[in-house]
């Protein structure tokens, strides 16, 4: 068990992984959002991560930016 700082903890199934050279955006829905997560390649396979996959996506963000139409 691991304690984590980050409170925003969605829980999600991994719907496409896309790989590219050095890192893989993993697409996910958390009911009914859609999400993408870019991770390293490495990390991906090292998590053993495919499609179907359930996960839990933690967001720890400095900033988040919003706009709306003139």
């Amino acid at each position: 068990m691991m304690r984590l700082s980050a409170r925003n903890q969605l829980r999600a199934r991994i719907t496409a992984i896309t790989e590219g050279e050095a890192t893989a955006n993993v697409e996910m829905d958390a009911g009914g959002v859609r999400m993408v997560a870019a991770i390293t390649v490495e990390a991906a396979r090292e998590l053993g991560l495919t499609e179907g996959s359930e996960v839990v996506a933690m967001i720890k963000a400095s900033d988040v930016m919003l706009a709306v139409a003139d």
